[in-house]
């Protein structure tokens, strides 16, 4: 029996465009667009921002010095937090009605500047239990390890566990855990996929 439904937020729940961002940034910065990108490429900054192994200070500092650009810890943030639209992906009615029946989580790649941006713009996500989050956690999704810290998180086994998320790597990796998963591509798909599983909301 299902106790415990994990979503994914970014791409799932709450929409983003990190092109936004890096436009943005692109005009504090001395390099074009496309070395911007170049350099994220082949910078390990990100992951490491993600798992948590870097302050978000750090972070800006480290960020400002890859890309030569010149901005304080707010300006940075405010422009950064361009990333996020404002119309969430799903209902806050799918939200409202699955916590009826079941624990609901976020679990994400996120980092400690994003993921309070996003809790202060989508109030939506009142409807969630709990987070288990890749900064928190030391381990980004597909890796087991940020499955099974959702898993105990969770209280319950695996098989009473259902992931939705936008990316199939990140599906497969919640699979291979024991988990369940729904890869999204619109409410209407979800609900859908929900009602499969003979799931109410």
């Amino acid at each position: 029996m299902l106790k415990a439904i994990f979503f994914d937020l970014g791409g799932t729940i709450i929409p983003f465009d990190f092109m936004r961002g890096f436009k943005a940034l692109a005009r504090h910065s001395q390099h074009s667009l496309e070395e911007i990108l170049r350099r994220v490429r082949a910078s390990d900054l990100f992951p490491r921002f993600e798992k948590g192994e870097i302050e978000p200070c750090d972070f800006v500092g480290e960020f400002c010095t890859l890309f030569d650009c010149r901005l304080d810890y707010e300006e940075f943030c405010r422009i950064w937090g361009v990333i996020f639209l404002p119309q969430p992906l799903i209902e806050e009615s799918l939200l409202a009605g699955l916590k009826r029946n079941y624990r609901l989580y976020s679990l994400s790649n996120t980092n400690a500047i994003h993921f309070p941006m996003v809790m202060r713009a989508y109030p939506l996500l009142k409807h969630l239990d709990g987070h288990v989050l890749s900064y928190e956690v030391g381990a980004m999704k597909p890796s087991p390890e940020i499955y099974r810290a959702a898993i105990e998180r969770a209280g319950c086994r695996a098989d009473e566990c259902l992931f939705i998320d936008d990316i199939a790597e990140n599906i497969e990796g919640a699979r291979r855990e024991g988990i369940d998963g729904i890869l999204f591509r619109g409410d209407e798909q979800l609900k859908g996929a929900l009602a499969v599983r003979s799931l109410c909301w």
